[in-house]
């Protein structure tokens, strides 16, 4: 392995997850050889959840040095080059820069719901659900609040879509990730021309030149660059020439991360936050504020149900009740089907899946509940999964179907556990592979990979067939199927939940 890294084999994924960003090294066979993590946090200031530029390039700095230190720890390996790199990130968002590549506002993430107005005009504008999280209901919302900064707009990005322009100097995007940004149209892989012509007449200009231009998986989204490497290093041991794949969001390497980029398959991602996937077969036949609908990292229609909170309450109740995450989860399989009637509402902030606007934490329990750890920490893994049954209940509605759903992240590490309760919630088969809890940076980099081959001349091959034939072949996984007193269970927890936040 020591010669594979020195040689400059290796392929690298980054991905910016909500509280870490990590890196992972793979190997020719996509396994993960090296792996560095850095903790961080988004702040409220002035009312708007943000990450300072400064803690994006200081928090990638850390981690791919720790990714370095851990290959030289493992195999004695001093990394100089890269075969190929790829970035992901949290989707959505607003980034805007003028003509001098300055930020003209603070980041705006995923998590701000400050834009009802814009993404409802926008919808009715399109006929076409926007939500508010995307990066033209942000924009829009500031053109209709007449923020100064509108009229120095140049150019519009995402987080993963910033960090790539660092390292490429390439203004790019991977279609699944402009898909956060603005409509795209399956047909021709590209930005909704129909839609972008109803925004340009509505306001005035060419969004499109704004826009990054969009890439597909597979396509080379240009080279880390001199100055790129030495943003990412700056010790200046890493040299450029990297291929770099379209960076994606981390809707897309979930993904490919679980083999989910197929008509009629899906995934679930749980972490902060959490979405389900599911590849369409065809169109939706109307649209719903609690239905996004984006594309895979190749440009297939997907239906997203997205849900802002996840397990940010089993984080912060599980230091308290001693720290020993696996232990927990493992008492609260002998709690009730129902939670014996407590309720946990884990939202720290607002949940349009929900309709809840704004933050909402509390425990709910009545006099007759069964209040012991087993409920509670129960209710702690049913309240991850419960704003997700509320949006997938619709795509059942309209007759969507799903012949697999896959499950990723580290809330299904405890086998077993949080598989077997997302299952009953869904009332279908989940299935969690062996690198379920590898997650988006892995998914990345076999992105990235994806993209060597392809830029190297091997012969054509779509993503489906690489994933199946090669990356996931001799992956192990397991599926379980839902019963039915935890379907009943559920569905009462459900009921009592809406009571909880006055929705039922």
């Amino acid at each position: 392995m020591k010669d594979f890294i020195e040689s400059g084999k290796a392929v690298m994924g980054i991905e910016f997850g909500s509280t870490r960003i990590k890196a992972v090294l793979v190997d020719d066979g996509f396994k993960v050889i090296a792996q560095g993590a850095h903790d961080w946090e988004n702040k409220l200031v002035d009312g708007v959840w943000s990450y300072s530029l400064e803690d994006v390039e200081a928090g990638v700095r850390d981690a791919y040095a720790k990714c370095v230190a851990d290959a030289a720890a493992k195999y004695g390996a001093h990394l100089t080059k890269l075969a190929a790199l790829g970035v992901s990130g949290m989707m959505h968002g607003y980034l805007p820069f003028d003509e001098k590549g300055g930020l003209l506002v603070p980041f705006r993430t995923w998590r701000n719901v400050m834009t009802a107005e814009a993404a409802a005009e926008l919808s009715s504008l399109f006929k076409f659900n926007v939500p508010q999280r995307w990066s033209i209901a942000h924009y829009y919302q500031a053109i209709l609040k007449n923020e100064p900064h509108v009229k120095s707009v140049r150019w519009l990005t995402t987080l993963a879509g910033y960090v790539h322009y660092r390292l490429t100097g390439e203004n790019v995007m991977g279609v699944g990730e402009a898909s956060g940004m603005f409509p795209i149209d399956p047909a021709t892989g590209d930005y909704n021309e129909r839609m972008l012509a109803a925004f340009d007449e509505k306001v005035g200009g060419s969004l499109k030149d704004k826009l990054p231009r969009v890439l597909k998986a597979g396509e080379k989204a240009g080279i880390l660059t001199e100055c790129g490497a030495k943003w990412l290093d700056p010790t200046g041991t890493l040299l450029p020439g990297a291929v770099m794949a379209p960076p994606e969001g981390d809707a897309g390497t979930g993904m490919v991360a679980t083999n989910a980029v197929a008509p009629r398959t899906g995934n679930c991602s749980a972490g902060t936050s959490i979405f389900a996937m599911v590849v369409l077969d065809d169109a939706m036949k109307g649209y719903y504020p609690e239905i996004d609908v984006l594309t895979t990292p190749t440009g297939r229609e997907v239906a997203m149900v997205h849900c802002n909170n996840c397990t940010n309450e089993i984080n912060a109740w599980a230091p308290l009740l001693g720290g020993d995450y696996e232990r927990l989860f493992l008492e609260s399989k002998k709690g009730d089907k129902d939670c014996g009637g407590v309720v946990v509402v884990p939202f720290l902030s607002g949940e349009p899946v929900a309709g809840v606007e704004d933050a909402m934490l509390k425990v709910v329990r009545k006099p007759e509940s069964r209040f012991t750890l087993a409920n509670f920490f129960r209710a702690q893994v049913y309240s991850a999964f419960v704003s997700l049954k509320i949006g997938m209940d619709i795509l059942a509605r309209e007759g969507v179907t799903i012949d697999s759903l896959m499950g990723h992240g580290g809330i299904f590490k405890t086998k077993g556990v949080a598989q077997q309760y997302l299952a009953d919630a869904l009332k279908t088969s989940i299935t969690c592979m062996s690198t379920a809890s590898e997650g988006g940076p892995w998914g990345m980099a076999v992105l990235a990979a994806y993209a060597k081959r392809m830029s190297d001349g091997a012969e054509a091959r779509n993503l489906e067939d690489f994933l199946s034939g090669e990356v996931f072949k001799d992956a192990e996984s397991e599926t379980l199927a839902p019963t039915e007193d935890g379907m009943a269970g559920f569905d009462r927890y459900v009921a009592n939940f809406k009571d909880a936040i006055g929705k039922n």
